[in-house]
């Protein structure tokens, strides 16, 4: 999996966007004991959340009639603007201009040819991540889409990602990783999912998907409902890779948590 050292091409930062400030970081807060750091006008009322002072990942409103709920995963890249070339001509196209954020770092934001969105960060002063692959913080990106090739064929011609098919133990299922550039499986960050696989993501259309490493996946699902959120799908176990299932917070973002095994 990713390293704290992050490669060019592997996921830097997730985001959440979410009618209800106060309400989805309260939510979190309890979930996974993220502490909130506000954002000033200067960033659009961004905020950064934290797990014992290190980032996690960042939060801003967005309005029901702007966007529905949802996370974001962002990929590190050197250059921003070279990236959204590699995206238009890989059939891909920008969501919005790349641009600057003070001296943070400099955002795009594009779509892949089926629709799914992804961020891309440039990093500055703010490098990303502060702590990865620790209960209550990110683990693993998976992407749903109609065409697992043909997404692997675009983020290969953007980022240079390699590709490799796994069978699942136990199972006659194929699943599709994806590790950076100049890296082998060992550097593997996520995984590419055909949608019809898992309805209940089907349904929300191409996207990425975030994992959270958690310590007890069905205590922090019954948490999750006590809160005011939904399991969209129940926990499951893999062998050999963990336990793992899909919440939605109170507000619709859906993320997945994830037990993992200890690698061998």
């Amino acid at each position: 999996m990713i390293s704290p050292i992050f490669l060019d091409g592997a996921p830097n930062w997730v985001d959440l966007g979410t009618p209800d400030l106060d309400g989805a970081t309260a939510f979190y807060r309890e979930l996974f004991g993220w502490d909130l750091i506000p954002g000033g006008p200067e960033v659009g009322g961004y905020g950064m959340l934290t797990l014992d002072g290190r980032y996690v990942g960042g939060v801003m409103t967005v309005s029901e009639e702007e966007a529905p709920s949802a996370w974001s995963v962002s990929f590190q890249s050197p250059d921003v603007d070279a990236t959204a070339r590699a995206v238009t001509a890989a059939g891909g196209s920008a969501a919005f201009e790349a641009m600057d954020v003070l001296d943070f770092g400099r955002m795009g934001g594009f779509t892949d040819p089926a629709g799914a969105y992804f961020g891309v960060w440039q990093p500055k002063e703010h490098p990303g991540f502060g702590v990865i692959q620790e209960p209550n913080a990110f683990l693993w990106a998976e992407l749903y889409t109609p065409d697992v090739p043909a997404a692997a064929a675009f983020f290969k011609s953007v980022f240079g990602w390699g590709a490799e098919e796994m069978k699942v133990e136990g199972s006659d299922y194929t699943y599709t990783t994806v590790h950076p550039a100049g890296a082998g499986p060992d550097a593997s960050f996520g995984g590419l999912v055909r949608m019809g696989d898992v309805p209940s993501e089907a349904a929300r259309g191409p996207h990425w998907l975030p994992y959270f490493d958690v310590a007890d996946v069905d205590a922090t699902v019954a948490e999750a409902k006590r809160l005011g959120g939904r399991e969209t799908l129940a926990a499951m176990e893999v062998p050999g890779v963990g336990k793992m299932a899909n919440v939605a917070d109170p507000y619709g973002a859906v993320f997945a948590v994830m037990r993992p095994e200890p690698r061998q």
